[in-house]
């Protein structure tokens, strides 16, 4: 949304594409988002046809990898972004009423972020896989100013978090 030519956090768009956590190591996250024809983008991609964009596939296996981040460093820094993928490959359609399951396992931690084996499954056959690259970071580290923005984004990843830990069973999870 933009007011008077600057973008306002009035009404900020962010797309939470894990909805359950089915197991969690220290290594590996398995997760799923549901693909549902409520979901508004759905009427432009594609009005006869809708699928799940691709470019949201990889998001919700950034998303995944991000939270292994987060949980890995105890919540450490406010921003787990997607710096590069690699070796993307799409291999079926998700379409509503499905569920996408993301397989996300930590191939090397890094001090500013880590690599991830990635791939999202649709039953048992692939709708995606690739190999991510998050950097892990503090806003702070960039503009001092900053600092205050940080404190709110690590709690509000923090609340998210438990949210979705919620959909864990103390037998999956073993962190």
């Amino acid at each position: 949304m933009r007011e008077s030519g600057r973008w306002s956090a009035q009404r900020p768009v962010k797309f939470n594409l894990i909805d359950k956590v089915q197991s969690l190591t220290e290594e590996r996250i398995v997760a799923v988002k549901y693909v549902s024809l409520a979901e508004e983008y759905l009427a432009d991609h594609f009005p006869t046809f809708p699928v799940l964009p691709g470019v949201l596939m990889l998001e919700a296996l950034t998303q995944a990898a991000g939270w292994l981040l987060h949980l890995r460093r105890d919540f450490a820094c406010s921003m787990a972004v997607l710096k590069e993928a690699k070796n993307v490959k799409y291999g079926r359609f998700v379409a509503p009423g499905n569920a996408l399951r993301v397989e996300v396992e930590l191939a090397k931690l890094t001090d500013t972020g880590g690599t991830f084996k990635a791939a999202g499954y649709l039953e048992n056959e692939q709708a995606l896989s690739g190999r991510l690259e998050l950097a892990y970071f503090n806003l702070a580290q960039r503009q001092p100013e900053l600092a205050s923005a940080d404190a709110l984004l690590r709690e509000h990843n923090r609340i998210r978090w438990s949210v979705l830990e919620q959909s864990l069973s103390p037998t999956q999870a073993q962190l």
